[in-house]
């Protein structure tokens, strides 16, 4: 579990719009490691995060970087249940999360902005 820095992206809405946003990002070596994409946004958690900032930049893109949490669970029944009760019942509101994909049995990340990561992250533990 940890704090990471994801890029908030403003897309337009129509075809074509995301595939042009990921071709930016692999022609320039940048792996999308958790991707949420929403009617016209994106959030982007990848490896070279200031790369990907200015190439965005450059393209003219709307970015904006936000602090979110990053557990990992495992893929089965009830595990993002279990930490959403957790978080709730704490205090903690969930604003967005999407996840990763992995095989089952394995560990799926998940990203979480929360309304306080540090209390967040003290009750997970």
């Amino acid at each position: 579990m940890e704090r990471i820095t994801e890029i908030f992206v403003v897309l337009e809405n129509h075809p074509s719009t995301l595939g042009e946003l990921c071709s930016h990002l692999a022609e320039n070596g940048i792996n999308i490691d958790a991707i949420g994409v929403f009617q016209d946004t994106a959030k982007l958690y990848v490896e070279k995060i200031n790369k990907a900032v200015k190439l965005l930049d450059k393209l003219n893109y709307e970015t904006e970087l936000r602090d979110v949490l990053r557990i990992d669970l495992e893929n089965r029944p009830g595990a993002l249940s279990e930490v959403a009760t957790k978080l709730g019942n704490k205090g903690i509101n969930i604003e967005y999360c999407y996840a990763t994909l992995s095989k089952k049995g394995s560990k799926t990340s998940v990203i979480l902005d929360v309304s306080d990561i540090d209390r967040a992250i003290k009750i997970l533990k």
